[in-house]
């Protein structure tokens, strides 16, 4: 692909299209080249605690096969400049799971994700269609100074407009949880809640 087709892609009309065209890109370039590309400068990922991703991404090699993931629930903030989408993941050795990402949409356009996580499952979750919200414009909380996307043990961020926020807690053992809400017209409504158990020691 070429550059300008993929400056194209990173620049979809919808946080959907984004996601699926990172997905169709980890399997078409490789699955952290994919990754770094889409990811944008202060990106997170969890090691088990909170890094960030550029940094941990650029000494990792592709693996002979990708993960493969499909959006099944997208959560946009009011003013659509921030998203979250969640769904279902299928891995190379036959595992199963789940994912869910926060997406940034930068003054180009373009989306990057900020926050990426996710988890092994004992069985699939459905992933045969896609649900999406948009948060309500109604009674917005009052704007937030900006996205912070820290990088602490208990941390988040939240849309500029305040009506997608996202928080992590890390426990000393390595497991975690993330939850995220959306701003109903009345009150920020709990909509994702990951957990992911401690690491095996």
């Amino acid at each position: 692909m070429s550059l300008w087709l993929a400056a194209l892609a990173l620049q979809a009309g919808s946080v959907v299209d984004a996601e699926r065209a990172f997905a169709a890109a980890a399997q078409r370039e490789g699955q952290w080249t994919a990754f770094r590309r889409y990811a944008a400068p202060d990106a997170i990922l969890f090691a088990p605690g909170p890094v960030n991703a550029q940094a941990l991404l650029k000494s990792l090699s592709d693996p002979p096969a990708a993960v493969r993931w499909q959006p099944t629930e997208s959560h946009v903030s009011c003013d659509g400049r921030f998203a979250v989408n969640t769904g279902v993941t299928q891995w190379p050795d036959g595992r199963v799971g789940y994912f869910t990402t926060v997406w940034r949409r930068e003054g180009d356009g373009t989306w990057r994700w900020i926050v990426d996580h996710g988890d092994f499952l004992p069985s699939p979750r459905p992933g045969d269609r896609l649900i999406t919200f948009k948060a309500s414009c109604d009674g917005k909380p009052a704007p937030l100074p900006g996205a912070a996307n820290a990088v602490g043990a208990d941390d988040g961020g939240a849309s500029t407009d305040g009506t997608i926020a996202w928080r992590w807690s890390v426990r000393a053992d390595g497991g975690r949880t993330l939850s995220v809400s959306a701003w109903d017209g009345r009150t920020m409504r709990p909509v994702i809640e990951d957990r992911v158990e401690a690491p095996a020691r």
